[in-house]
């Protein structure tokens, strides 16, 4: 199999992957704060590294993908009291921080299975490792790269800055940021407006708190997937992923805090997947126009035009290289939707083709087939590109669809390029893309629906709301579906 080159964030080109350990891959992405629901934003990096995991995987390597699930820490470093986003959430729905967290990674889970995403090899929690981060943080302390004020430990920026390169992932001047940060509340206390939190005090009315060296408090978000990343990868990984919004402060400040903890940096390449803009604009709450998944699958959302389903949304975002901004439209996933339908009826066409072996080929047309079908290895290789590999499949369709009607004879395509093009569709669209058929995505649906309403009914449960506990339940059994909550625990369902 020919080389994979990947396009390094951090040395700004493409670059020869060569994993540190052969055959194995250390893959660490950041995973979603669950304070509240995905939405569309959040689906790009998680469906764009589905991809990468899919193809190292295709590649031969044994991959360990490790997405983190953030549900503490992380607080606006330049907000009013650093509030932690977790904790906000609850105290607004009226629920204990673990009840909130568990809702949404739930409805996190639910969508990631119905946009057909491989799950992690681990999927550790913030809350999880406060030791990990703790231990950390002190050892960074102990380097003279931290300072503690009144229960709060800072990173020191500059001083790493006079050593290290400070904002070379990000593209940040270290004298440019210590001029144009603003001042805010709470600020008073750090050395420099720059530098940034590895834990904070908690005030008096904080949920979520720690015993720590330095008092009761929680920690920042940067620490804990530096802890995190290196204590199931190791102190230099292979790919640490994410969204190009989180180069800084966030992946700026891990690399910084690692380097400082272990003595080297913490990852060989660094991927970003670009952004999502709606109608040209970014996506955001002061432009009210951020479309939560449940909003994106059900339609109910003033800018869609209708209900989209999760295989056109993966298609809709495969279709564009990762690195280029994707802009959303109804026309643009209107579109996405008619062109996979077409690729995929291609394909189950191809899988009732009969060819015939015995007559000679037409060589141009098997030479043409045979080279979209090799280019296809090339295109991933190169940065994995899937909107190349598309537009081949597209080229590919009319010759299947020709051949079923008649315009060109069955055997025009020899034996093997009849089965190279059947695993061209197969490997492509299905193992490494991860497209399902629409028929088949959505005979799932009721599955998944059902394991998120018996996880909503296992919440209400625990916190001793049996009212919703009931009426999950009643509700279910009009529809001749009935629960049985079993002796271990779990819950099973039959359906009349």
């Amino acid at each position: 199999m020919s080389d994979l080159y990947i396009y390094n964030s951090y040395t700004r080109q493409k670059e020869k992957f060569e994993p540190i350990t052969p055959g194995h891959v250390g893959l660490y992405v950041c995973g979603p704060t669950v304070s509240g629901e995905s939405h569309m934003g959040h689906a790009r990096p998680y469906v764009t590294f589905d991809l990468v995991n899919r193809y190292l995987q295709h590649h031969g390597y044994k991959v360990r993908y490790v997405r983190n699930i953030t549900d503490a820490g992380h607080f606006e470093e330049e907000g009013r009291e650093a509030e932690d986003k977790v904790a906000k959430k609850a105290q607004l729905e009226k629920l204990e921080p673990m009840e909130l967290v568990h809702k949404y990674t739930s409805l996190f889970h639910w969508a990631m299975r119905l946009f057909n995403c491989l799950e992690p090899s681990i999927e550790p929690t913030a809350t999880g490792h406060i030791i990990e981060q703790i231990n950390m943080i002190q050892d960074i302390i102990q380097k003279g790269y931290a300072y503690e004020v009144n229960g709060s430990v800072y990173f020191d920026v500059k001083k790493y800055a006079e050593k290290y390169p400070y904002g070379k992932l990000s593209g940040r001047v270290i004298d440019d940021l210590l001029e144009t940060t603003r001042d805010l509340e709470g600020q008073d206390e750090k050395r420099n407006k720059v530098d940034f939190a590895l834990w904070k005090k908690a005030p008096a009315e904080h949920i979520m708190r720690w015993t720590s060296p330095w008092g009761e408090g929680f920690p920042g978000w940067h620490i804990e997937c530096s802890a995190m990343s290196s204590k199931y990868l190791g102190e230099t990984f292979d790919i640490h992923g994410g969204g190009m919004d989180l180069q800084f402060p966030h992946h700026e400040s891990e690399i910084a805090q690692s380097t400082i903890a272990h003595g080297h940096p913490p990852v060989n390449y660094w991927m970003h997947n670009n952004m999502i803009t709606i109608n040209g604009k970014k996506m955001g709450k002061s432009y009210n126009n951020v479309i939560k998944l449940t909003e994106l699958f059900s339609g109910n959302h003033p800018i869609l035009e209708q209900p989209y389903h999760p295989m056109v949304i993966r298609f809709y975002i495969l279709q564009t290289h990762y690195r280029s901004t994707l802009d959303f439209s109804n026309e643009a996933l209107q579109a996405s939707e008619k062109a996979f339908r077409r690729l995929w009826e291609a394909y189950e066409v191809l899988q009732k083709l009969q060819p015939n072996t015995g007559a000679a080929s037409d060589k141009a047309l098997d030479a043409k087939v045979t080279t979209w079908c090799h280019e296809c290895a090339d295109f991933m290789n190169d940065d994995l590109n899937t909107a190349k590999v598309i537009a081949n499949l597209f080229e590919l369709a009319p010759v299947i669809n020709s051949i079923k009607g008649g315009q060109v004879k069955p055997d025009a395509l020899s034996g093997e390029t009849y089965a190279l093009l059947l695993q061209t569709f197969k490997t492509y669209l299905v193992d490494i893309m991860g497209m399902q058929p629409l028929q088949a995505a959505q005979s799932n649906k009721l599955d998944q629906v059902l394991s998120l309403l018996i996880d909503i009914r296992r919440d209400a449960r625990q916190r001793k709301d049996f009212a919703t506990s009931d009426q999950i339940r009643n509700t279910l059994a009009e529809s001749g579906i009935l629960l049985k909550d079993e002796k271990d625990g779990s819950v099973s369902y039959t359906i009349e």
